[in-house]
């Protein structure tokens, strides 16, 4: 199988490494290293959208939709935005965001982008959001000022041009002063830690053929024209006047190689293309070389790849150690091909070590996100094609994409940033699938890279029952109905969803017909045990329909309903269980708790048993090895018994980790002799175990009270019902029980109290307390989510007030008050039944579901009724 893992091109590279160079292009933060303000929302219908991929204006703009250019930038928008391929379409989807959720909207259009240095002197500062504003949608923050030196000479030769008087000091003193305050300012720059740069438009006034040496009576010659021709009522708004233009860049250099500053902050000349007031002859950095030579202590950067001259650009970063070459705005100005041949062409000479990159995102964010997304596409197909070749290494590769999207303008500006890569899911790879996910097979791939070939491949699930189910291949034949293009889904009976824990098919269920279980490869893990790795599968009717029954694609749904509100939420899980150990022979065979030897709540008396305590290091290291974060271990107030805390991860993928969790653990349990169960009462006079979650909006807005109130009253409003999925079978009813930590049985909630049934921790955070590892945590989950939702929806009203004390404990007035006023259900079938009653929550789960859970739910009490109290415990401490 010379295709997968480990098979390499005629140069020796394997895909595992090309997918490695991908993966970095990918996941790679930016620091934007010259951007320009956005448009106050009030300012955006000034200014045509058709800007964002030219640099064409007044009746030139119009002929930009025959681009190549502005066709990318349409299709590309088009994907993201989800409307049709027209530039009507996008156009009215992005209005239709600048109405419905602007912020969430640039939010998206800035993804990835870890800060931005502005150029805020392009712009009437009352049309534009200021630099610090922007520091809402980067990752790091901390957004810096570009001081562009010409708008800083415009704005003292207008203020002298107003007060000048013919009659008053002479026009040399005027001067004279003017260059003062110029100086004054520009050291109050080179001091300001919120500016890292300077910038001069020189390029687009007299040229970049800066003299060596300034002629000073040029440029006071044309200080008293502009002096002596001033009009009272106009305002100096254009510093395009010879000599002055050389003066103001040369002073700047000046002050910076005078600074004392160990760091010199660098000038970026704007170089190469620009709208059509520029002339392009006189836009070449070749004629900054005289300049570059004056101040080899002050260091340069050359904008916008300096387009077409990009190879003089990079000759001249390569043989000056003073100068760096920006290869931004090309990006999405440029056809793909051009910007891959900007990438070759700095690359032919230039070290990576002296490139930067940048957006000249400007105005609309949408500038930003097209210049992000084609980027990385031209960087991967570039880097790949040399690496392919053999050009280049891939680590190298790997250490050139770092260092130019951040590791060299953050040691340029002096930003001292920590470099922390981006979740890189769903963005585009050289032959992925066509809407940009990774196919299967190179999931698979890069999952395997540096691990050694397993046996089998499990895809699995959780039944109504919370029976984990499995079915397994073996790799080799999984890997080649990858390679053959066939899809892996494996028929399973529909009565699957309709089986008790001793495969009884409940009423309503039925063995005629088949669903088809498709592995989610987003969930690709190791383990359980050596020689498997697992996926979570998700069923579907023959056609790839959902299936309505699914729990995991309830629990997808809810999470989809969810985010048509604007809520995302994080779930992390606490793992409470118990270990336990087989006594007797034969029929006296039985679970028996460990010796106690004074065990308690967070005691370290079980911790000192070497066996235990490798078996807990075991459970902490293996999950971590396998991307799984633990954050705390602790033993709990049972003998035996302990909890494992998980992070807190996006819904869907918080309980695939929970459940592979579990499997890894349990199956550590066997192996060192023991048995670990999530009975939630499996000994009367012991304490019992929990599934405690823990809830908080991730969404914008999500820590406001009027949000997070509103959606957990929707979930205490269908607590009742709820229950029948939280605390899903008869045992889980001898656990909640008053006054032992347990959550109660009183709907209520309170900050930090764990008595009772949901604990506000703070803001958004909240912990769901009356769960158990009996329940199906992704139909308990999805219940919920929908509960919650529906209370935002609603905008439901938090009537229950925040209780300080143990509901249990106070008094019927005292509840009353609190409007603490209905028990929860004291048994699975009065759940059942209070799930029945509410209408609201059986129409937003779905009628079928429900009519489901409830048949295999009753048919599940029965057959557990028949058994006697021991067998019982035993029975469902063997499966659980």
């Amino acid at each position: 199988m010379a295709s997968y893992l480990g098979g390499r091109n005629a140069r020796g590279v394997t895909k595992a490494q090309l997918d490695e160079v991908c993966r970095v292009i990918r996941s790679t933060p930016i620091i934007d290293n010259h951007a320009h303000p956005l448009l106050k929302t009030e300012m955006l219908s000034r200014k045509p959208l058709l800007n964002m991929a030219t640099e064409a204006h007044g009746d030139a703009i119009h002929a930009t939709t025959t681009s190549l250019a502005h066709h990318r930038a349409v299709k590309q928008l088009a994907s993201v935005l989800d409307c049709g391929p027209t530039w009507e379409s996008v156009v009215a989807a992005i209005e239709q965001k600048r109405i419905e959720c602007p912020d969430d909207w640039v939010s998206e259009c800035l993804d990835g982008i870890e800060t931005i240095l502005l150029d805020d002197g392009l712009d009437d500062e009352d049309d534009v959001y200021d630099y610090a504003w922007h520091n809402n949608f980067t990752r790091g923050g901390s957004c810096k000022r570009i001081v562009r030196i010409e708008a800083v000479a415009t704005e003292i030769i207008d203020r002298h041009g107003r007060a000048f008087d013919q009659d008053g000091p002479d026009v040399d003193d005027v001067f004279d002063n003017m260059l003062e305050e110029f100086d004054t300012q520009i050291k109050q720059a080179i001091a300001d830690p919120e500016v890292v740069s300077f910038k001069s438009v020189i390029c687009y006034r007299t040229g970049l053929k800066v003299p060596k040496v300034v002629d000073i009576a040029a440029a006071r010659e044309s200080f008293a024209d502009i002096m002596m021709g001033y009009e009272e009522s106009g305002k100096f708004k254009r510093l395009q006047h010879e000599g002055l233009n050389d003066l103001f860049v040369h002073h700047t250099a000046v002050l910076i190689r005078q600074s004392q500053a160990r760091h010199k902050k660098p000038i970026q000349f704007h170089t190469g293309l620009g709208d059509n007031d520029i002339t392009l002859a006189k836009a070449s950095p070749s004629h900054l070389q005289e300049f570059i030579r004056a101040y080899p202590t002050v260091p340069m950067v050359l904008l916008h790849a300096s387009y077409p001259f990009t190879r003089e650009a990079g000759y001249l970063a390569s043989v000056y150690a003073n100068v760096y070459a920006d290869i931004g705005e090309v990006f999405p100005f440029v056809s793909r091909d051009g910007q891959e041949g900007v990438i070759r062409q700095i690359l032919e000479l230039c070290p990576w070590s002296k490139i930067l990159w940048s957006t000249d995102g400007h105005w609309f964010s949408e500038t930003y996100l097209l210049a992000v997304m084609q980027v990385r596409e031209c960087l991967e197909t570039v880097l790949c094609d040399y690496v392919r070749k053999g050009h280049l290494g891939w680590r190298a590769a790997v250490q050139l994409t770092r260092d130019v999207f951040f590791n060299n303008s953050n040691k340029l500006y002096q930003l001292e940033l920590e470099f922390e890569e981006l979740d890189s899911d769903g963005l585009t790879t050289p032959g992925s699938a066509p809407d940009g996910r990774r196919t299967d097979l190179e999931v698979l791939e890069f999952f395997m890279r540096g691990r050694e070939i397993p046996d089998f491949v499990r895809i699995s699930w959780l039944d109504y029952t919370a029976t984990p189910r499995m079915r397994m291949v073996p790799y080799g034949r999984f890997v080649s109905l990858l390679e053959e293009g066939k899809p892996v889904d494996i028929g399973i009976t529909k009565a699957a969803l309709g089986l008790l824990q001793n495969d009884t098919m409940v009423q309503g269920a039925s063995a005629t017909g088949e669903y088809r279980i498709h592995p989610d490869f987003s969930s690709l893990k190791p383990g359980p045990i050596q020689g498997h790795i697992s996926m979570c599968g998700e069923f579907r009717e023959k056609d790839g329909s959902r299936v309505a029954l699914c729990p995991r694609s309830q629990l997808i749904r809810a999470t989809e309903l969810a985010l048509q509100q604007e809520l995302k939420f994080l779930i992390g899980f606490e793992i409470e269980f118990l270990l336990v150990q087989r006594t007797g022979t034969g029929s006296d065979r039985r679970y028996e708790t460990l010796t106690n030897d004074g065990h308690s709540w967070s005691t370290s008396h079980y911790f000192a048993d070497p066996k235990v305590s490798a078996l807990l290091k075991s459970m902490a290291t293996d999950l971590n090895s396998m991307g799984i974060q633990v954050e705390q271990i602790h033993t709990e107030s049972a003998a035996g018994q302990f909890e494992l805390t998980l992070a807190p991860l996006p819904p869907v993928e918080a309980v695939d980790t929970l459940v592979h969790a579990r499997d890894v653990m349990s199956a550590l349990a066997v192996a060192a002799g023991y048995k670990m169960t999530l009975h939630p009462k499996p000994f009367a006079h012991a304490a019992g175990t929990a599934a405690h979650v823990h809830m908080s909006i991730a969404s914008p807005h999500g820590d406001r009270p009027k949000v997070y109130e509103a959606f957990y009253a929707g979930i205490l409003r269908h607590l009742h019902a709820l229950t029948a999925f939280t605390a899903s079978s008869p045992a889980s009813y001898e656990r909640l029980a008053d006054s032992v930590w347990a959550g109660g049985r009183w709907v209520a909630w309170g900050t930090q109290n764990r008595e009772a049934a949901l604990r506000k921790i703070e803001g958004s955070h909240w912990e769901l307390k009356s769960m158990d590892g009996l329940a199906n945590p992704y139909m308990a989950l999805g219940a919920v989510l929908l509960a919650g939702a529906a209370g935002v929806v609603r905008g439901e009203e938090m009537v229950w007030r925040d209780c300080e004390l143990d509901p249990a404990r106070m008094t019927d007035n005292d509840r009353r008050e609190m409007g603490v006023r209905d028990r929860l259900p004291e048994s699975l079938g009065q759940a059942l039944e209070a799930l029945r009653a509410d209408g609201d929550l059986v129409k937003i789960i779905g009628p079928e579901v429900v009519e489901r859970y409830v048949a295999v739910k009753e048919a599940e009490a029965r057959m557990l009724a028949e058994m006697g109290e021991e067998k019982r415990r035993e029975w469902i401490m063997e499966r659980y």
